[in-house]
């Protein structure tokens, strides 16, 4: 029956199905109400108490943001509200479930349309964000996919591309550019993808040195039908390549043919090619990493390396000298490169994968810059039917930042041992505080790639440790591989005698308190990897926040030697180390030494073991590396706010950014 309630007589409903909301979806919906009233009748029942009210079923959002009209003074406080009213705890559920469980959002492209009739009838984009409760933002992106070429908006409409693909075609309005690298996509893979559209829509030629361009080739471009601008008075490398949309296609189609190649010839279940340097999020969406084990270096492999680093460091060395030739610099910085690529050739080897396990994983094929096609170190399953979170895509990579300058001074292989080391150091006090280890497993459960295992278990709940960069770097002498080592000798493992996997899980449980918080530790301290403070790949400002609060003491579980540190780094940067503790002084004394003799001196000095004043000494002690440091929380800005101008926002209310999506009372998907 329908009928009108006093809005003071509605109450919430314990048995509403909906538990949680977002804040800017309900201010959304609030201004939504505010400009057109209640389109959609609540769902209630009658409440026995306080007497004579009613429980509101399904529309417990519109009755909060009814509400918070009623507290600004925008409703009466006996509002009369439009009310279905049913009968029976049962009946009211079963309301309030079907009410969210039947509903279907406005396609993109529905949106679109509606938004331009708006504006066609004489409304504006300022008016139509106010009525809709959206931001100005939101709206003029709907009007701008609006004007997307007719072929364009009809792939969107139906379905055939996703509103992400949508936006990188409206990344410029020409029209007539948007349906010819539409027809030029095709049914193609990779070139769906939203980057590889953004960059045919917004490149208007490619350089002879992009990576697409080493990969196709002048020949098969030209042959294709490709036009290349060559500027008589330049180099090769700095021709225009014309037709990128062509380029991109060409490149995407060799790397198809490629990826089919590696599939064959590894037996992986699947090789998926990507035209970017890295595996994306929204590649590896529905699937889930899977761990495999690297062969490790033979001794004739790490010797090899060896040599090899150490000629890149005197390269290194002999680029600090100002004088250098400008020739010579290119041809050292050339000869560095190649010798990272053949250090690259010998470390990163092919994973052993069980010939079981190869049917069911797959890889990606990346693009590097040099325009070599190569498989990533990273191998991925695709989640089973009724596999835990496999309906919202749960495994993803881990924060893959973008490639970012190395700090001169420093080779790849210290870079990566120092990331170990620093990881090993944090790992020790994760372990040794369970409460903190309980937050983080938690969360590193829900936020980080889900593990794989061939046996069944039942969850996707796993505690992998990351692959290593420097595979065959040990520490054995190291505080904290040594604290390490003693807490994993310590854990209780009568636990794992049980033969099958219930009798081990009661005999865990039955283990004391202690014993089971330390296994917790254990288990997400071993999931860390391995990170520096400084820009680069290894980069993690959530390890640095880790850092701060534990409370870690670097200095006190890493002391810089000769050959951890000063032999492997320029006379520059140990000069530099020297000054940061003892101050220029300090720092001239030694600037006449050589090398060899100076990483001694600093051995020494860095250890404590040096007559000096107190407080250098003291300085001497605490230093560690930058890329050691776990850096301190930033500097927060407190701005005042005028009361006054939030005083003057619609309601009271402060403008929180983007909305997300709306209550059934007015459907619209959230802008990305």
């Amino acid at each position: 029956m329908i009928r009108t309630i006093p809005l003071n007589k509605l109450v919430p409903s314990p048995r509403n199905v909906r538990r949680r909301t977002d804040e800017r979806a309900d201010l959304e919906l609030k201004a939504d109400i505010e400009a057109r009233g209640l389109l959609q009748n609540l769902v209630v029942t009658a409440a026995g108490k306080p007497r004579g009210c009613f429980a509101v079923e399904a529309g417990e959002r519109r009755r909060r943001a009814l509400q918070r009209l009623a507290d600004d003074g925008k409703l009466a406080k006996d509002f009369e509200v439009c009310c279905l009213v049913v009968e029976g705890c049962s009946a009211g559920r079963e309301a309030s479930l079907a009410e969210n469980f039947q509903r279907l959002s406005m396609n993109p492209a529905d949106e679109c349309v509606a938004f331009q009739q708006l504006i066609e009838q004489g409304a504006d984009v300022d008016g139509i964000a106010r009525r809709f409760g959206l931001t100005i933002r939101f709206v003029e992106g709907r009007l701008r996919l609006a004007g997307l070429a007719p072929v364009v908006f009809e792939a969107l409409g139906a379905g055939q591309i996703s509103l992400d693909v949508a936006k990188a075609y409206a990344a410029t309005p020409d029209r007539e550019r948007q349906a010819w690298v539409f027809e030029q996509v095709g049914r193609s893979y990779t070139a769906n993808h939203p980057d590889s559209i953004r960059r045919m829509m917004t490149q208007a030629t490619a350089s002879a040195g992009d990576r697409r361009a080493k990969l196709v080739g002048e020949e098969a471009y030209v042959a294709a039908g490709g036009r290349i601008e060559r500027d008589l008075f330049s180099d090769e490398a700095s021709s225009r390549w014309l037709d990128v949309a062509l380029l991109e296609r060409l490149a995407c189609e060799k790397m198809e043919a490629l990826a089919a190649e590696a599939a064959a010839e590894t037996g992986l279940a699947f090789v998926r090619p990507t035209l970017e340097s890295w595996v994306g999020h929204s590649q590896v969406e529905g699937l889930r990493r899977v761990s495999v084990q690297t062969p490790p270096l033979t001794d004739e492999e790490t010797a090899r390396v060896d040599a090899l680093e150490a000629e890149i460091e005197e390269l290194v060395d002999l680029l600090q000298v100002e004088e250098m030739e400008e020739q010579a610099r290119q041809e050292a910085d050339a000869r560095i490169r190649d010798l990272s690529d053949r250090i690259d050739a010998i470390v990163h080897r092919p994973p052993l994968i069980d010939d079981d396990l190869k049917a069911q994983v797959g890889g990606f094929l990346v693009l590097d810059e040099q325009g070599r096609a190569r498989l990533d170190t990273s191998f991925y399953a695709e989640f089973a039917p009724g596999d835990a979170g496999s309906d919202a895509g749960a495994s993803h990579l881990a924060e893959a930042a973008e490639p970012r300058a190395k700090p001169a001074g420093l080779s790849q292989r210290l870079i990566d041992e120092l990331a170990m080391q620093r990881r090993d150091i944090l790992a020790v006090h994760v372990a040794a505080d369970p409460e903190l280890a309980l937050d983080l497993g938690i969360f590193l459960m829900i936020d980080r790639d889900a593990g794989y295992s061939s046996e069944k278990s039942g969850s996707s709940l796993l505690a992998l440790a990351p692959l290593n960069p420097v595979f065959d770097f040990k520490t054995p002498e190291a505080a904290a591989t040594i604290a390490r080592a003693q807490v994993d000798a310590a854990l209780d493992r009568s636990w794992t005698e049980g033969e099958t996997r219930a009798a081990r899980f009661d005999a865990f449980r039955a283990l004391p308190d202690a014993a089971r918080a330390a296994w917790l530790g254990h288990a997400v301290a071993r999931t860390l990897e391995a990170s520096l403070n400084l820009p680069g790949e290894r980069f993690c400002a959530f390890h640095d926040h880790l850092g701060r609060l534990l409370g870690i003491d670097v200095a006190r579980w890493w002391r810089p030697t000769g050959a951890n540190y000063f032999d492997r780094v320029p006379k520059s940067v140990t000069l530099g180390a020297l000054a940061e503790v003892g101050g220029s002084a300090l720092a001239d004394r030694y600037a006449k030494a050589k090398k060899v003799e100076l990483a001694q001196s600093c051995e020494r000095i860095f250890s404590g073991d040096f007559i000096a004043e107190v407080e250098v000494k003291e300085a001497a002690l605490a230093w560690v590396p930058k890329a050691m440091r776990f850096a301190p929380a930033p500097v927060q800005r407190v701005e005042l706010v005028d009361e006054a101008s939030v005083d003057a926002a619609p309601g009271g209310e402060v403008d929180v950014g983007d909305p997300a999506t709306a209550d059934a009372n007015h459907e619209i998907e959230e802008a990305a």
